[in-house]
C-alpha cells in the first residue's frame, strides 16, 4: 500500500507542473461521459496511467476519462479507481482543482475500498490519505517532498460551512428549505464548484457540509460513484462524520453496476447529516 501512495505523490508533482505550465484548452475528445475534455484531464490521466505501470501490486486502472478497465498486472492486488483532474475547467481562472484516487481490493463496490487518497492543487500541494480503522492523514507538498501536517484529521459534531452543488432552480423544494435553514442558523456559504477543495475546506475547518442531490436535470445526481464519491465517503467516515445518499443510505454500501454510475451524495459532520436526514424523511 505504501508503494501505491507514494506513487500517487509522484503523480501529484507531475500533475501540478502541468497545471501551471500546460494549455489549459480543450481537446478534441470527449470522456466515457460525453463530456469534452481538457487537455489537462488527457495529460492528468497519462501522467497516473504511466506511473502505476510500474506498480506491480496494481492489477487495474479505472479512469473517469476512460470507458473501461485497464489491465496492467494479472497477478496485481488492487484496483485503482481515479478522477485525474477534479474541477479542471477552474484551472484556467486560477481556483483550485484536485485528484481523486479509491483503491480497492476485489469487487468494484464501496465495502471493497481499503484506502482513499486526493490531491489539492492550490496555492499549495496537499494531500490527503486515509485507510480502514485510523483517521485520515494530511501532507503539504515541500521542497519536492510530502510532509506530514497531522496525523489524525478529525470532524467536530458540528460545522460551519455549507457548500451546496448542483443548480438552484433544479433543486426539489426540501432541498432548498435544508439549504435556507442551515444558512439561517448562521452557516456560511463554501462553494467553488470543485467537489476537492471544498470538501478539503470542511474537514479542516471545523465540519460543515457538502451537498450534491439530484436535481430535475440529473435525479441520479452528478458525481461518480468509484472515483469520487465512495472515496470521499470513506474518507469521511475515517474522519468521524458521515456520507449518505437521498435516502439516507451510507454511501460505503453503494454496489455500482457501471464505472461510470452516479448518485447523490452528503458528505458532512453528524449534525449537518443528521438534520439532512430529518429535511428528506430518511434514515430514521
Amino acid at each position: 500500500m505504501l508503494t501505491i501512495f507514494e506513487t500517487i505523490e509522484q503523480c501529484a508533482f507531475k500533475i501540478d507542473h502541468a497545471i501551471k505550465t500546460e494549455d489549459l484548452g480543450y481537446s478534441d475528445t470527449e470522456n466515457s461521459s460525453g463530456e469534452d475534455q481538457l487537455k489537462l484531464d488527457v495529460k492528468s490521466d497519462y501522467i497516473i496511467e504511466e506511473a502505476f505501470k510500474n506498480v506491480s501490486l496494481v492489477k487495474s486502472l479505472v479512469s473517469e476519462e476512460k470507458e473501461g478497465e485497464l489491465l496492467l498486472h494479472d497477478d496485481g492486488k488492487y484496483t485503482i479507481c481515479y478522477d485525474p483532474l477534479d474541477g479542471s475547467s477552474l484551472a484556467d481562472v486560477n481556483l483550485s482543482v484536485g485528484s481523486i484516487f479509491g483503491i480497492y481490493e476485489g469487487e468494484l463496490k464501496a465495502e471493497n475500498l481499503v484506502a482513499s487518497a486526493y490531491v489539492v492543487y492550490g496555492p499549495r500541494i496537499e494531500l490527503m490519505r486515509a485507510v480502514k480503522g485510523e483517521r485520515p492523514k494530511h501532507y503539504r507538498a515541500q521542497n519536492g517532498f510530502f510532509n506530514l501536517v497531522s496525523n489524525e484529521v478529525e470532524l467536530s459534531e458540528k460545522g460551519k460551512l455549507n457548500a451546496p452543488g448542483g443548480t438552484q432552480q433544479n433543486w426539489c423544494d426540501y432541498h432548498k428549505t435544508f439549504v435556507d435553514d442551515l444558512f439561517a442558523e448562521g452557516y456560511r456559504l463554501r462553494y467553488s464548484g470543485g467537489m476537492v477543495p471544498d470538501l478539503h475546506q470542511i474537514l479542516l475547518k471545523g465540519g460543515g457540509i457538502f451537498s450534491y442531490p439530484g436535481t430535475s436535470d440529473k435525479p441520479h445526481g452528478k458525481l461518480r460513484q468509484l472515483f469520487e464519491v465512495i472515496p470521499f465517503a470513506f474518507m469521511y467516515e475515517q474522519a468521524g462524520g458521515q456520507a449518505v445518499d437521498h435516502k439516507g443510505r451510507r454511501l460505503m454500501e453503494l454496489v455500482p453496476e457501471h464505472p461510470h454510475d452516479t448518485s447523490p451524495c452528503f458528505f458532512g459532520s453528524n449534525y449537518e447529516i443528521e438534520k439532512l436526514k430529518e429535511a428528506y424523511g430518511v434514515g430514521k
